[in-house]
């Protein structure tokens, strides 16, 4: 029937072409796809078909010639008739954009958001409320006859996650809400007024579907139907620039300074960027019974992100794509995913799909694209609300990997690329609008307070990439923000100087981005230590005086403490034995250089290696031990003088390379403990074994293991009390802890998969 009402409306066709056209396909693709293009047991339906909707004639030309990988077999046919078949599955899947309806545009979003009160329930063009299905991409995910249908009668085509249910609980009480999704043993609902409560069986003993939609048969006159129908027909999910929306309201940070017990609303769980977190249910007597609790894949690996929970909600991301889950049973609520970047377009990390992270505050949802998009979503629905492009001017060096941070009424984020040759900065986004409220250049122009650090050409393009989330002192008022390495790599000779404000640590001012101090670890860096590890802030007694502290295990080998208020520094001590660069620093702090480590044509051989001492995953102090825990690397690295790359791997099996967990005492510098890292050398340094680490009240540190396993050892003694056969080959996450209704979890991003341990159920 699909097939012939189709055919009547192929009006772009002459009727011996469409006719031509259907026989073609009842010959060749009927007897896996059906006559009606429906499907059968042998094939999938091709008509109405959501996976092609919005695939272009070309793309399903190719599946034609090439087949599917384990499915659809290539199909030997001459080009015109590929051209031909492609073009009437395409015909058959024409969403409402591509119809294009006639109708005024400007009244159909009048009506939505006026007196249609469309916008009660629904999001589109990055307004209204998500309490019910998004309906921003309406136009490329409908046909027109679906769109219609919709509006007509509701009951009849009802949206997947929103099936109306009546759940009776233990308790005898009744919760009414859609359910957003659901298992065998556990129920996603969401109530009307647009909280998500996460069940599972042992809270409730009934689940009733209710008929029906909510939402009523649309009342409106032929005209301000037809605009309603023109303009959703024009919603692809797509906005540009910022858009127009209320001031935010100051709860919604006032949750992130003092997020609840067992939240973690941040990409290190708090602003000041230390990994420690109070939660103690799990501790050194229970911590050996913790058991995996769910698994969560992802179409990517390694995954490089922490997740975040807030009210029981989960929010994981990989490349160009944030996923929602329930956080007790890691069932997915909503999936935001766009297409990566195309070859060539973007490079170095971004362009391999490394992604941190993402940001919250209140019902929303930041993270940043590979080709440098900051990304506004819907906490419930993941609609998209606004998207702006950070770099002022194209460079297909810039890329973003880091999550974002939200900062009173600004989400703040910076930019990758500058082993490629980018301008760096520091961009701040109103969270309602996406409008730009300042950005910090991190390479200054000529003229410009800097600029007298940089002799030669390479200003234009110096690095000191931003790609690593920044911390925040509501104390102080100051972000802290760390910066990478001057461009070229290994070769200074067109930028002598200190080259500011690469390697350093930026205090800037959250409402203007106006810099306050700075502090640079490595000056004239030649080799690749940028200063893109977490700049962690702690209160604490250091050489008898109460101080204000940022606390800095570098690239460059060196482990520094910093007064957070002026900068001042305190400390610097190597926290790694390989280190043949410097022979200590000075009173300010300054690198006391060693000869013969100024790289070369030919190579000259230096420590630490090239991926540093250290790198971006996370570090934690701990008040209760007066301790800081880093994962650290003993390796060098030949260094070649060189626009770009200029490294290799020295080849001395005599010294392997080390990797180890190491506990510092943050008052001396010295090393309290450490555990070697057993693992193959290929996989735990040259491919890079990036586990981050956790500390928690209960005196437990948690971290990944270079041969493959997830361990939770004694803060203060370094034993290992627990762990886990991951099986990772490689780790690139750090872990995080939070709490649901009472019950402590810690959780991974272990290859592919979001991990997630607890003790077991009482």
């Amino acid at each position: 029937m699909f097939i012939r009402i189709l055919f009547v409306f192929l009006l772009a066709a002459s009727c011996s072409t469409a006719a031509e056209n259907l026989a073609l396909f009842v010959e060749k693709c009927a007897i896996c796809h059906g006559n009606e293009a429906t499907g059968t047991d042998r094939g999938p339906p091709l008509a109405n078909s959501r996976r092609l909707r919005g695939r272009a004639v070309a793309e399903i030309a190719n599946v034609i010639r090439k087949g599917t990988t384990g499915g659809m077999p290539p199909v030997p046919l001459p080009d015109d008739q590929v051209d031909q078949l492609s073009a009437l599955v395409h015909s058959m899947n024409i969403t409402a954009f591509e119809a294009a309806p006639v109708g005024d545009l400007a009244a159909g979003e009048a009506f939505f958001f006026g007196k249609g009160d469309c916008a009660s329930c629904h999001i589109a063009a990055g307004r209204g409320s998500g309490t019910g299905p998004d309906l921003s991409s309406a136009g490329r995910q409908l046909t027109l006859a679906e769109l219609t249908q919709s509006l007509a009668e509701p009951s009849a085509r009802l949206t997947p996650g929103y099936g109306r249910v009546t759940v009776t609980l233990k308790s005898g009480a009744e919760l009414k809400g859609y359910a957003r999704n659901r298992g065998s043993h556990d129920l996603q609902l969401q109530t009307p007024e647009g909280k998500v409560h996460f069940l599972t069986e042992a809270e409730y003993t009934r689940v009733a579907p209710e008929p029906g939609s909510p939402m009523k048969p649309l009342v409106a006159s032929h005209a301000d139907r037809a605009n309603l129908i023109a303009w959703l027909s024009r919603q692809t999910g797509e906005t540009k620039g910022p858009i127009a929306a209320a001031p935010a309201d100051p709860a919604e940070f006032e949750a992130i300074l003092h997020p609840k017990p067992g939240d973690w609303p941040t990409y290190q769980g708090n602003l000041s960027g230390n990994r420690y977190s109070p939660l103690d249910q799990i501790n050194q007597s229970n911590v050996g019974r913790l058991q995996l609790q769910w698994v969560y894949p992802m179409a990517y690996q390694p995954l490089e992100t922490t997740p975040l929970v807030v009210d029981g909600m989960m929010f994981v991301s990989a490349p160009n794509q944030v996923c929602a889950l329930d956080a007790r049973s890691g069932r997915e609520i909503w999936k935001y995913t766009r297409p990566r970047s195309s070859t060539g377009t973007v490079s170095g990390d971004a362009a391999l799909g490394a992604n941190r992270g993402a940001a919250l505050s209140g019902d929303r949802v930041f993270f940043t694209t590979d080709n440098c998009h900051m990304i506004c979503l819907h906490r419930l629905t993941g609609a998209l609300l606004w998207e702006v492009e950070m770099p002022e001017t194209s460079n297909r060096h810039y890329g973003a990997t880091g999550a974002p941070l939200v900062v009173n009424d600004l989400v703040i984020g910076g930019v990758g690329g500058g082993d490629g040759g980018i301008r760096g900065f520091i961009a701040a986004y109103k969270i309602t609008t996406g409008e730009l409220a300042w950005r910090f250049w991190t390479v200054p122009k000529p003229g410009e307070p800097g600029s007298e650090t940089w002799q030669g050409d390479a200003i234009a393009v110096g690095g000191a990439a931003t790609w690593l989330t920044g911390t925040y002192d509501p104390e102080t008022g100051l972000l802290y923000w760390p910066t990478g390495n001057p461009f070229p790599d290994t070769d200074g000779t067109d930028r002598g100087g200190t080259n500011l404000y690469t390697n350093c640590d930026l205090a800037l001012d959250p409402k203007t981005g106006q810099l306050k101090w700075h502090f640079q670890f490595t000056p004239h860096d030649l080799h690749d230590w940028d200063a893109n590890q977490p700049p962690v802030l702690v209160n604490a007694k250091f050489q008898g005086r109460d101080r204000k502290l940022l606390l800095h295990a570098n690239r460059n080998g060196f482990f520094y403490v910093l007064d957070r208020v002026t900068g001042e520094f305190l400390l610097g001590k190597p926290f790694v034995r390989r280190l043949t660069w410097a022979s200590g620093v000075d009173a300010l702090g300054v690198p006391i250089l060693t000869p013969n480590n100024v790289t070369t044509p030919g190579g000259v051989l230096t420590c630490p290696a090239v991926r540093g001492a250290t790198n971006w995953f996370s570090t934690a102090y701990n008040p209760r031990t007066n301790l800081y825990y880093v994962m650290s690397v003993e390796d060098c690295t030949i260094y070649q003088q060189a626009k770009m790359g200029g490294y290799s791997a020295p080849n001395d099996p005599n010294n392997p390379a080390m990797r180890y967990l190491r506990a510092i005492d943050i008052e001396t510098g010295d090393i309290r403990w450490e555990i070697e890292q057993v693992g193959p050398v290929e996989t735990t340094v040259v491919a890079g074994n990036y586990s981050g680490v956790l500390a928690t009240a209960a005196n437990l540190v948690f971290y990944g293991e270079a041969s493959g396993g997830f361990a939770a050892v004694d803060a203060a003694s370094g034993k290992t009390l627990w762990h886990f056969a991951a099986g990772t080959v490689q780790w690139k996450a750090s872990p995080m802890t939070y709490r649901v209704n009472g019950r402590q979890y810690v959780s991974i991003a272990s290859g592919a998969n979001i991990l997630s341990f607890a003790l077991p159920a009482e």
